[in-house]
């Protein structure tokens, strides 16, 4: 008779999304989707309003620990403060779908983002992962540089540590910095694309 061992995954092997190739709906140089999604205290907010700025689209999800680790390190807030202090405008998107048991209400998210000390211009909700699905976005966090003339000037991770480990941020090239210090600087992004990784988009 063998034996049969049940392995439990581990939740953040669960909600790690790796596409060996993934398909996305956008390209460095072509123009980001617009839209408008209300903010958590219920403001509309349209991408092409601020046309003319750059403007970074970070997916997110609280209950995500790749999410977590940005945060709890403090590294998201950190960048969100020392770029929107150079003129960036600095979207952080939510679409987790309201059917999803990972939903959170708009005050409820708001909330965690204050507790958290965010610095975001904004907080998005897209429950219905309309938006996510106009940029093909797979996980949180994925991040997306718009530049001033309404163009995707970078997609991917934000980092190349692919891990849910706070201390890794220490040791971690970030790729969102990196791209902004060059692009502020008048100069061509050296990596403007790469692989996105974190927990899958809660589409439903």
């Amino acid at each position: 008779m063998k034996n049969r061992t049940k392995v439990a995954m581990k939740p953040l092997l669960v909600c790690l999304l790796l596409s060996a190739v993934p398909a996305w709906a956008v390209s460095v140089g072509q123009p980001a989707p617009d839209f408008t999604l209300s903010s958590t205290d219920g403001k509309p907010v349209k991408l092409s309003d601020y046309r003319g700025k750059y403007v970074v689209l970070e997916w997110n999800n609280p209950h995500c620990p790749y999410v977590q680790k940005h945060y709890d390190s403090q590294n998201m807030q950190s960048l969100q403060k020392t770029y929107t202090g150079k003129g960036v405008v600095w979207l952080a998107v939510n679409s987790t779908n309201t059917v999803s048991s990972e939903y959170i209400k708009p005050a409820d998210l708001g909330k965690w983002a204050k507790d958290k000390n965010a610095a975001m211009t904004a907080l998005l909700m897209d429950g219905k992962s309309e938006v996510a699905r106009a940029y093909n976005s797979q996980n949180t966090p994925a991040m997306y540089i718009v530049d001033p003339q309404g163009k995707v000037a970078y997609y991917g991770a934000i980092d190349d540590r692919r891990s849910a480990n706070p201390d890794h941020v220490k040791t971690s090239k970030n790729y969102v910095s990196a791209a902004l210090d060059e692009s502020l600087a008048g100069k061509p992004i050296t990596v403007a694309t790469t692989r996105a990784y974190g927990c899958s988009i809660k589409y439903d």
